[in-house]
């Protein structure tokens, strides 16, 4: 038995979950999301929670069981209270500031970098070098943050980029290190 995949999915309230066949929706405060269950793996909603089962000990079923659980439960966790990434960026002259919905990157580039959000997407900028991107969809919201970072990754000399918060930076000596 998969030991994430047995526990129930707790719903919190004001959350409704509807289970159409193979497709759930959850509804919260913060909006909607939906996801298909892949096929062997069947959702039932009972009185302690979304359960997920599978039908066998097969290698696929098992490895979906987990999967399909903490996906829903991302969805309930996502709707009630959101996701949020944090990042910061390092470098002299390197800033960022909200324009609008987007953002406007200065990254040492000839030009200023504009990303616009995606929808369900939020940017917040907490200062000339700190900002975050929120939504609902923890998928969305890391992809979104990662491609951000792509940008600018930091570099391994002097560490300068957009990094997420709290990421360390593995430092290279450079030419005149022994």
């Amino acid at each position: 038995m998969s030991r994430i995949g047995k526990y129930p999915v707790s719903i919190p309230s004001g959350v409704d979950v509807t289970i159409d066949g193979a497709v759930v929706t959850v509804k919260g405060p913060k909006g909607s999301l939906t996801h298909t269950v892949a096929s062997p793996i069947t959702v039932e909603k009972g009185d302690e929670g979304i359960a997920v089962k599978r039908p066998n000990d097969e290698r696929v079923a098992k490895s979906l069981h987990g999967l399909t659980r903490t996906l829903i439960a991302n969805m309930v966790e996502g709707v009630t209270n959101g996701y949020e990434k944090k990042l910061e960026i390092v470098g002299t002259g390197y800033r960022v500031a909200l324009k609008g919905q987007e953002l406007e990157f200065a990254l040492g580039f000839s030009h200023p970098v504009v990303i616009a959000p995606p929808e369900g997407i939020t940017f917040a900028v907490e200062g000339p070098t700190k900002f975050s991107v929120a939504g609902i969809d923890k998928q969305q919201v890391g992809e979104v943050a990662a491609n951000i970072r792509k940008v600018r990754p930091p570099e391994p000399y002097k560490g300068k980029g957009v990094r997420y918060a709290g990421e360390h930076v593995r430092r290279k000596a450079g030419k005149t290190g022994k």
